[in-house]
Formats: structure tokens, sequence, C-alpha cells
């Protein structure tokens, strides 16, 4: 039986791919060995190596004005291409014709040359592949230092070509450096790394360096087509985009994926069985729960979710998802160009730009934030699909939240509407979340004073007669020190606070004018930090001088003498002494005056819990 979908091939004849000059191999026929995709369509020259252009820029010049250096060390994560460049290095520097109309080492390779086959298939006796992952200690190091004085047997250069180098021992490495340094003419090495770190700098100062990229996604959709028309195989370019894109960059890992797809399809490969072979979730889907979360729908972002889940998607593969769209929306508010890139989908594109010219950066990086955090939990949770839903709800509730800043601009603007409603509006989304808006207007209206005094001391001429006797408050007057303080505390100024209580010894104070001591330890700033925040918080300008009289105690003292008095008037207590003899050890940690009890705290609905009584000492 034979898929009618393969054409069939005369035995005399059979079908074949041709690769910088070697046979690759057709599609598989009957009793004819496989050979994996990554193995089938390795580049066996520079002309074929994709997404590494400054490396094939850099090897031919060096090539045709004869500056060859000794070593090449080649980086960069896995299945870029690192042990098949070092192989077209060593075919390069040994490249020669039957005729020998070639002398010397080239990157023009057109068709296969006398060592070409035996050095791509690793079978060369002066083309050398070590694996350092299994051979890591000095004694393999000594038998190359050995055999490198050696000429080569029938090639122009001995090449050593060293995989993962950074497995060496740190002795295998010092064993290395003297033949790395000046190693003899008819010698080259080629190291091949992922953790290019771990090498010795010693080792990397001998070598120069390539550092090999990750090829993008695009690239890789044209390189998959190409093969998948060499392979007779029908394929959607959204399942491409799919494969181009779990692979990350890695033309290896791209080429297993797609020959998993090619197998798992049994037939054209689309992108929903692309999709069901790595476990991920419907694009349109997960587009669909970004679009009620951001719309507040929370009920239709559970419903969404859980056909997502009835239907066999990780919830953690979801919002990984939904937040590498996230990330795709950002990057294309930022670059607009980058909705044109064709390893995603049609739909994925127009839809990321409708979102990206209606959705504020502030909306976006909280939702980014909010599902890494999510992801992290979710790994710990024992029931992912129950705090996958919490997550979707905090970010329903709060991502389109403003900030208090925002929250008084957009009262500003809108006349003492909504910050969240005139916001949604703004955006092109409505938010059903009514305890958002709660908070954002009682935030909005616990700092909107300050605000509209300090702006209308600025602005007085840009403001309306009407407005500033509305908006701008009335001079307040401040008699007493603990005022000042506990007007600090009301505007959540804590540093202000703090320094009041701690470093400043009050001399005198009268309204509008403040003069005061300070303790050593008291910050450079904070005489000008004072009356510059007097002069918004009251409305009025304020002298504050620092005096030479040592002043008041500071508060901070006051209230530790007072603390004091307190023990020792309680441990003179007689039922206190009592206590305190009936159990060793024990001592008085705090005394609190309550306030007086009334008659009328039944009424009031007091908790009965704070009735005073003797526990409190």
């Amino acid at each position: 039986m034979t898929d009618a979908a393969t054409p069939v091939t005369p035995p005399h004849e059979p079908e074949s791919v041709h690769q910088g000059g070697f046979d690759l191999g057709g599609p598989p026929e009957a009793g004819k060995h496989y050979r994996v995709l990554a193995r089938k369509y390795r580049p066996s020259s520079f002309e074929d190596l994709i997404g590494q252009d400054a490396v094939v820029r850099t090897v031919s010049n060096a090539f045709e004005t004869g500056r060859i250096p000794q070593a090449w060390i080649l980086t960069g994560v896995r299945g870029v291409g690192k042990t098949t460049t070092a192989r077209i290095l060593a075919r390069a520097l040994n490249y020669e014709l039957p005729d020998g109309s070639v002398k010397g080492p080239t990157i023009h390779m057109p068709v296969p040359g006398v060592h070409c086959q035996a050095i791509m298939e690793s079978r060369h006796m002066d083309v050398l592949e070590m694996d350092a992952a299994s051979h890591t200690g000095v004694d393999d190091v000594r038998q190359i230092n050995d055999s490198v004085r050696y000429a080569p047997a029938s090639a122009r250069y001995k090449v050593y070509i060293i995989d993962e180098v950074h497995m060496l021992s740190t002795a295998a490495f010092n064993a290395f450096l003297k033949t790395l340094e000046e190693p003899p003419e008819h010698a080259k090495f080629v190291f091949a790394t992922t953790e290019i770190r771990k090498v010795p700098v010693t080792v990397l100062s001998r070598c120069q360096r390539f550092d090999l990229r990750r090829v993008d996604a695009d690239v890789l959709m044209g390189h998959l087509a190409n093969i998948a028309g060499k392979e007779n195989v029908e394929v959607e370019p959204e399942a491409l985009g799919i494969i181009a894109r779990a692979a990350e960059g890695s033309v290896r890992d791209s080429l297993s994926l797609f020959d998993q797809a090619i197998a798992h399809a049994a037939g054209p490969v689309r992108a929903d069985a692309v999709r069901q072979m790595l476990g991920l979730a419907d694009r349109t889907r997960v587009i669909d729960l970004f679009d009620s979360l951001v719309r507040g729908d929370i009920a239709s972002a559970f419903r969404e979710f859980r056909e997502q889940y009835d239907t066999g998607a990780d919830p953690i593969v979801v919002l990984s998802d939904l937040a590498e769209f996230v990330n795709f929306v950002t990057r294309v508010k930022i670059v607009p160009a980058t909705a044109d890139n064709v390893a995603f989908g049609e739909t994925e594109r127009v839809r990321a730009r409708d979102f990206a010219s209606k959705l504020s950066m502030r909306v976006l990086s909280r939702m980014w934030q909010m599902l890494l955090k999510g992801i992290t939990e979710l790994q710990a949770a024992t029931r992912p699909a129950a705090a996958a839903e919490m997550v979707l709800v905090r970010i329903a509730y709060v991502a389109d939240m403003p900030t208090p800043d925002e929250a008084i601009r957009m009262l500003d603007q809108n006349g003492g509407a909504s910050p969240v409603a005139a916001s949604s509006s703004a955006s092109g989304f409505a938010t059903s979340a009514s305890t958002v808006s709660s908070m954002s207007s009682s935030a909005a209206r616990a700092s909107s004073a300050p605000r509209a005094s300090a702006e209308a001391s600025a602005r007085p001429q840009m403001m309306a007669p009407e407005s500033d006797t509305q908006s701008a408050p009335a001079a307040m007057k401040i008699a007493s020190f603990p005022e000042l303080v506990a007007l600090a505390g009301g505007k959540r100024d804590l540093m202000i606070k703090g320094a009041l209580e701690a470093h400043v010894r009050l001399v005198r104070i009268e309204d509008g004018r403040l003069e005061l001591a300070l303790e050593p330890s008291a910050p450079r700033t904070l005489v000008n930090d004072l009356s510059r925040k007097l002069e918004q918080w009251t409305g009025r300008r304020w002298t504050v001088i620092v005096s030479n009289e040592p002043g008041q105690a500071t508060l901070r003292s006051q209230n530790e003498t007072q603390k004091n008095q307190r023990e020792r008037a309680a441990e003179a207590d007689p039922r206190v002494q009592e206590v305190l003899a009936r159990f060793p050890g024990a001592k008085v940690i705090e005394v609190r005056k309550l306030a007086p009890e009334s008659p009328e705290s039944d009424v009031s609905g007091e908790d009965p819990a704070e009735t005073p009584d003797n526990d409190d000492l």
C-alpha cells in the first residue's frame, strides 16, 4: 500500500535532494532507512547556513585575506549549528579538487572535493572530533598534544573539533594552553560550547570567538517551507509559525518538531494538529480570553478558561500563552512594525493591533506582572485550575485600575467623574469592577486637596475665579507642634512625620512661623523639605528657623519618658506587685491608658472586648 499523496518513483530513477553537492535522499521509500530531517538537511557549506550572516562574513573575509587563526570557539544555544559550522570550517580548510585547481583554504565549495564527504560524515582521519562531555580528563588532552606534532596523512590541515569544551576539567584546560597558543602550522582547533562563561579566560584569549545567534522565526518558517516542498508535504503557514515559535531560534529543534508534526498529522500538517501535538491552547481562544479580561467580564473569562481546560489544555500553558500574547501586544504598541511578522497568524496580528491602540502601557505591564506571578503560583498549587481562575479574577479587577496620580488627573479633567469610568471610555473597554472604582475614587479624594492647592498657588492665571473658590482650600492654621505632626500623618508623609518626632526639638511655634532645634542625626534637607511641605499643606508660606536654643525634648523622648513613668507607676501598684510575686520572672510589658467607660457604650454598639479591665495592665 502506498499513500496516494506520496509520489511513486521508479526504482531505476530514485528521486534525490542535493544540498551542497551531497546526495541527501528524497522522500522515504519502502525498505529504505529513514533519516530524520535534522540530519538529512544538515548544512554542508557556508551558503546553506541560515541566520548566521555575521559569522559567514567574518570567516569569508579571513579566508580571502589569508588571516586564518589557529583556533576558533563557537558559542550559542542548542541547535543553532555550532558542530555543523565546525565541520564546514574543517571542510573549507581542506577543500581540494581532484585536478588540484584549488591551492588553499576557500569558502567557495560548489562541488564536493576530495575530502568533503568524509569530513561531513565525521570519518576523516585528519579531522578529529572529540566530545568533551565524555572525555573530560587531562589524559584525553595529552593524546591530542602528542598527535598534533605529526603532519596530516592526506588533508591540508589537521583539524581538532572539541564539542562542549566547557566540560573539560581545569587540569585538562591547563594542559591545552601551550599547544593552543603555539600549535604547528598544520593544526587548527575548533571549539563549540553552550556555556561560554565556564571556559577559562586563558583559553578564550587564544581563540577567535563567534557567537551564533538564534534564528528568527520568519527565517525558520522559510527554511521549513523549503524543506516541506522537497519532502512533498502539504503544510499550513500557521502551522509553520507555531513550530518556528516553539523552537525558540533553534534550527535543530524546529526540524525535529516538524518531523514529529508530519508523523502526527499523517497527511497535510494543520495548525490545530500542531497545537494538539505541542499541548498548546487554541490561539484564537487565548485572544478571546484576553479580550474578556480587559473588558472586566469575569463570567466570560471563566467560561472560556473552563472550555479550554475541559478540552485538555494545561492551566499553566494557558496562562503562559496569555502572557506571550500580552508581550506581543506590548511590542506592537511600542514598535507597530512587529505586527508584520509572518510568524504570527493573521488573526493574531490584526487583533494585536486593535488591542495595542486601545490599551495603555500601564494595563499591559500590570497584566504581565500578574501573569508571571500567577504562573509561579500555579506551579506550586495542588489545584492548578482553581489557582488559574483566581489569577484571572485578580487581572480582571485590578489590571485596569488607575494609579493615584492618574486618578487625580482624570478627576480634574472630567469634573469629578469616576476615574475608572473615564479610563475605560478612553481605552475603548468598559469595566464592571465597582470595587476598583470606589478604591480609586477614595484614593483620589485623599490626595486631591493638596494637589489642588499647589496647582492653584503655582498657576493662578490659568483657572477661572469660580474654580478658585470651589477647589482651593482655606488657609489652615496650626497652633501647636502635635497638630503639625498629626497633619504630616494625615497627609501620609511618613518621612516628615518620623523626622518631626525623632529629630526635631521645638523652640516655639506661631501661625506661619516655626522655630526649632535639630538633633545631630537630622537629615540635612529637613528644613527645606518641611518649609515646602507646610506651604503645600496649609496654603500659605511658612518661615522655618533653626535656633541655637536647646528647645523641648523630642516627641519620641517625651513618649519614652511617659512610658517609663507609667510602667514605674504600674509596678508600684500593690495589685501588680502581688501578681509579679506570684509569677516569678513576670514583668510589665506595656501600660495603656483606657478611656473612661460610658453608660451608652452598649447602646452605641461598641465591642464588649474594649471594656477596660485589669488584663490591660
